[in-house]
């Protein structure tokens, strides 16, 4: 068996404006080019030169011209390149290439994956938000981000124009995404969900927003005393219930992350915030990689997906909902 046939995924890593080129206009005169030619299986090239050969008009019509043949390329990140430029040109990390084959193996399952969603405008709110008690005191909880990001990264992967909001969160931005927002509170992340709300087709509502936040903040540190400390606290606008009450054509997505009853309390937030679907699963997985979760249409029918990782669900919520739309 040739190299050609053995393999399930081709990866040139780093890719060159050589071979490109041959590849471009179906030179194959050496082991590399043979092999790509001659493979049927998907071919990832990781892009790494300089960056005038980067910028290259003649090498980006061959880009163009690849990809309309459904060759797969990674783009390259900038920093510090051989000749001693910093710029536009580097080969991305193992990781980050290793990261996009993984996502390409999920989705790639899905028929027309990289078209699934194209056209859509895709809102996605993610991770905690921090409420000040004082310089130095804040109210927050455990939200990882993990299912927001990957929602996100999953979007863009399926062709969608999206748009992330974030809480604080110790995680990289979503490769391909078309806005990243960072917000701390949540009067701040109601202010960004609502500037972009009106011109979104889906508004997927991931981040663990404060229910409470202080009355009164002390812009000094609040000193130990002798006794006990009361903190006076107000609700905060419910978000997702706001754009319930606004919604025209969007379609709505929330999260029911619980510790009890968790199918019951889902279904009385998909009826009481007017929402499409709803995604219900425990709160104690909030900083794990891996999760269990139901997901539950308008109509209450539903489906469970057990034990897969957070990338794995995000596919298959958006899937569900490109089912529905």
């Amino acid at each position: 068996m040739s190299l050609a046939d053995w393999a399930d995924v081709v990866l040139v890593a780093p890719t060159t404006y050589n071979i490109i080129g041959k590849i471009a206009n179906g030179i194959a005169d050496d082991m590399l080019s043979t092999v790509i030619s001659a493979t049927t299986k998907p071919v990832f090239f990781a892009l790494a030169m300089n960056v005038n050969m980067y910028n290259n008009p003649i090498l980006q019509e061959n880009i163009k011209k690849l990809k309309k043949y459904n060759y797969k390329f990674i783009d390259a990140d900038e920093g510090l390149l051989a000749c001693n430029y910093v710029a536009k040109g580097r080969l991305k990390d193992e990781k980050a290439i290793v990261d996009e084959l993984e996502r390409f193996e999920i989705c790639s399952k899905f028929e027309n994956y990289s078209t699934l969603l194209a056209g859509k405008k895709i809102l996605i709110s993610g991770g905690r938000t921090k409420e000040k008690i004082d310089p130095v005191r804040y109210i927050t909880n455990n939200s990882s981000g993990k299912m927001a990001y990957s929602l996100a990264q999953a979007s863009a992967d399926l062709g969608a124009e999206v748009t992330l909001i974030s809480g604080p969160c110790e995680l990289e931005i979503p490769t391909n995404i078309n806005k990243f927002k960072k917000v701390d509170s949540a009067s701040e992340m109601y202010e960004e969900i609502n500037s972009e709300f009106k011109n979104t087709d889906i508004f997927i509502s991931c981040a663990a927003v404060a229910d409470y936040t202080p009355k009164e903040y002390s812009t000094k540190k609040i000193k130990k005393a002798d006794g006990d400390l009361f903190i006076e606290l107000k609700r905060t606008k419910d978000i997702l219930f706001e754009m319930g009450q606004q919604k025209e054509k969007q379609f709505l997505v929330g999260f029911a992350a619980e510790t009890n009853d968790i199918k019951e309390n889902a279904l009385k937030k998909l009826k009481k915030k007017n929402l499409d679907m709803i995604v219900a699963n425990s709160a104690l997985t909030m900083s794990s990689d891996m999760s269990s979760v139901e997901i539950i249409g308008k109509n209450e029918t539903s489906i469970e997906i057990l034990n897969k990782t957070k990338l794995e669900i995000a596919y298959e919520i958006l899937k569900q909902i490109s089912k529905k739309i």
